[in-house]
């Protein structure tokens, strides 16, 4: 064998060598290795632990949720001196809302919740989101409360919490001393918060009202304190949707508010009208009832907090919100004029005589005691214009055969003019004291009609409510006395005020005129009407003294009132 051959068989025999021992001679160095952990056992109601993923893979399941309900629906009662709310486990809803101290128009507890409509359309604080199913689900779910008393006393906290083991919802509610309560509502389905909206369906306020009225007085409201956009019930014909940010949105009629207060400017509010059927509905279809119904939510996936304010629109009450909300009582145009009004007579009632219609009383008699200089002077153009009546009536005699349209009845004004100035005669001085009483007339009109202080609120006898019509029932029938003795003392005061004009038509249409107001007023609130009977009252007597004080100078047919006086 050559030595080329003895070589590779030495190679050979020593790579046999190597690979046979070399596991032998130079083992493999240990390695540290995590167990496997056995799948965990979840016991029912308990947390379970999930691992977390890698931050560049997202979870491929659901966290686990423990399963919560409860066994069967039932009522929680929180309440204060304030309010009573009745609280349903089932959907967690709101079935009762009582505001004490108030009642509604057949003289029962103030409760703003109807709950024939929410029957049909949903109790407030229902669920609302994109997925439908899921949201009829959770209304229909029985909540587990914490506490679970039947009833509690404000300040208090309440917690309703529903899982199916893959969706939780749950709603916390916090009442306070007020009449705010704190409100937090979530739905998460394992992975994230899913976008909720809280609605208060079936419209609010006073529902012991006939229909009509309540159609007439409910309206959505929105936007902020200083600007405050309303929507009356009947215009609004479709859902609207109202972008944040937004201080201020709900529901009101004249007299009481359901407002929420948002907490962040990505909640949006919404709002329309839901058509239902009363059980015992006897009339046509399109005229079934249409309330509104209010939402509040957000397209953020996170919990929906914020402040639910239910109140009468008292003004303490709503200057004690934050923000404040007392442009819920709106007084319209002459706001000017009828909110001083409104405090002068808040101040009489709290500090003099502790009755409304006492302090109607007080009110209208000083103000026709600062009016008392406007009305002499209107009662002396009065005496003015009678003392030239025959010298105007010449006038128009003079022009009565022209047609209305023609040029020359331009001389006849001129001529009348001509007058005026002649004796020192402001044709228009006999008109401004009654149109100054046109804003304290309309500002009485708003002072009695919005406030909630005067409704209810008695006078004497047979007058219980001052802005209610005085329609007095002693023989079965409606009887308005005071548009009654209203009537009675224009008449009165009309016989007793010199007539600015001669022409027997306008002093009969001038005798009609008392008639009118009392059909006029017969409708209207009876603390307006009081007011008006007062300031006729006053008026009467305030003649009698200018009567005394402005004697009047006998008419003398065609004689100048210079000559007259020249004569005297």
């Amino acid at each position: 064998m050559d030595q080329e051959k003895r070589v590779m068989i030495a190679v050979a025999l020593s790579l046999v060598i190597l690979l046979g021992l070399g596991p032998l001679l130079f083992p493999p160095r240990p390695t540290s290795k995590a167990p496997v952990p056995a799948p965990a056992q979840v016991r029912p109601g308990a947390p379970s632990a999930v691992a977390k993923p890698a931050p560049s893979t997202p979870p491929s399941t659901p966290a686990p949720i423990p399963v919560t309900a409860g066994a069967k629906a039932q009522e929680i009662v929180v309440e204060s001196g304030l309010y009573r709310v009745t609280f349903s486990t089932q959907g967690a809803v709101i079935k009762s809302w009582v505001l004490k101290v108030h009642t509604n128009a057949v003289e029962e507890e103030q409760d703003v919740i109807s709950r024939p409509a929410c029957e049909a359309l949903g109790y407030p604080m229902n669920i609302s989101l994109a997925d439908q199913e899921l949201a009829k689900k959770l209304n229909a779910a029985v909540y587990v409360a914490t506490p679970s008393g039947p009833s509690l006393r404000a300040p208090a906290k309440i917690e309703f919490v529903y899982s199916d083991g893959k969706v939780q919802a749950k709603k916390q509610f916090a009442f306070g001393p007020t009449h705010e309560v704190h409100v937090e509502a979530s739905v998460f389905d394992g992975q994230n918060f899913l976008p909720v909206e809280i609605s208060w369906p079936g419209g609010f306020g006073d529902h012991s009202l006939p229909q009509a009225m309540i159609d007439a007085t409910s309206q959505a409201v929105y936007g902020r304190p200083d600007d405050l956009s309303t929507v009356a019930q009947r215009k609004a014909t479709e859902d609207k949707l109202i972008p944040g940010p937004l201080e201020i949105a709900g529901l009101e009629d004249k007299y009481f508010a359901g407002i929420f207060l948002p907490s962040s400017a990505d909640q949006t509010f919404r709002f329309g009208r839901r058509t239902w059927t009363p059980p015992d509905w006897a009339g046509k279809e399109s005229d079934r009832p249409q309330p509104l119904f209010a939402s509040l939510g957000s397209q953020q996936p996170k919990p929906l907090a914020f402040r639910l304010f239910v109140a009468p629109k008292k003004r303490d009450v709503l200057r004690a919100v934050n923000p404040p909300l007392d442009g819920l009582v709106n007084f319209g145009f002459f706001k000017w004029f009828a909110e001083p009004l409104f405090l002068a007579l808040l101040y009489i009632h709290d500090h003099w005589v502790h009755n409304y219609g006492w302090a109607i009383i007080v009110l209208t008699i000083l103000i026709n005691l600062l009016m008392f200089p406007l009305k002499l002077k209107q009662i002396k153009s009065a005496q003015e214009m009678q003392r030239i009546a025959p010298l105007m009536k010449d006038i128009q005699e003079k022009y009565k055969h022209l047609k209305f349209n023609d040029p020359r009845k331009q001389r006849m004004n001129e001529e009348m003019m001509k007058l005026y100035r002649e004796h020192h005669i402001n044709p228009l001085g006999g008109c401004l004291p009654m149109g100054l009483q046109l804003p304290f007339l309309y500002g009485f009109y708003r002072v009695l009609d919005l406030p909630i202080e005067l409704r209810h609120a008695p006078w004497i006898w047979w007058i219980k409510d001052l802005s209610a019509p005085d329609k007095f029932h002693p023989w079965g029938f409606p009887v308005p006395i005071l548009p009654t003795l209203m009537v009675i003392s224009m008449f009165i005061a009309q016989r007793m005020t010199p007539m600015p004009t001669a022409d027997p038509a306008q002093q009969r249409m001038m005798m009609i005129m008392p008639i009118v107001f009392g059909i006029m007023f017969y409708n209207l609130a009876s603390g307006l009407v009081l007011y008006f009977l007062v300031a006729n009252l006053v008026g009467i007597a305030q003649q009698l003294l200018i009567n005394k004080l402005v004697p009047r100078t006998p008419q003398q047919p065609g004689v100048p009132p210079k000559v007259l006086a020249a004569k005297e």
